[in-house]
């Protein structure tokens, strides 16, 4: 059974290593120097240059204090999207990520992961 939260390593976030990110469809963390998640996002049918130029919106103009990132290649994006945040605000008291304010929380479902 697959883990609900990504576990991947955290990526230093520069424009030299987003520039190596592919262009393909997923899912991205961005967190701060202290690995705190600030923002849940995704890379979808009508992003531009998938992942990679999702991330390079965020270095264009930083926001929420951005430090690091990891990325998951996956094509059941929006599913794995609210699956993140879900899994997020579980783990959180019901909160979401600090930039995460394009999400309405209560039309996210209730995840209780172990």
């Amino acid at each position: 059974m697959p883990a609900i939260r990504m576990s991947k390593r955290w990526t230093p976030f520069n424009p030299e290593t987003v520039k190596r990110v592919p262009g393909q469809l997923g899912v991205y963390q961005l967190a701060n120097a202290a690995g705190e998640i600030v923002y849940v996002g995704v890379a979808g049918g009508r992003s531009l240059f998938g992942l990679r130029g999702e991330l390079q919106k965020w270095l264009a103009a930083p926001q929420a204090g951005a430090a690091q990132f990891r990325i998951e290649v996956n094509m059941s994006y929006r599913t794995r999207h609210l699956e993140l945040l879900m899994a997020y605000r579980a783990d959180h008291e019901g909160r979401l990520p600090a930039a995460n304010t394009d999400i309405d929380a209560s039309r996210l479902g209730r995840l209780s992961p172990a």
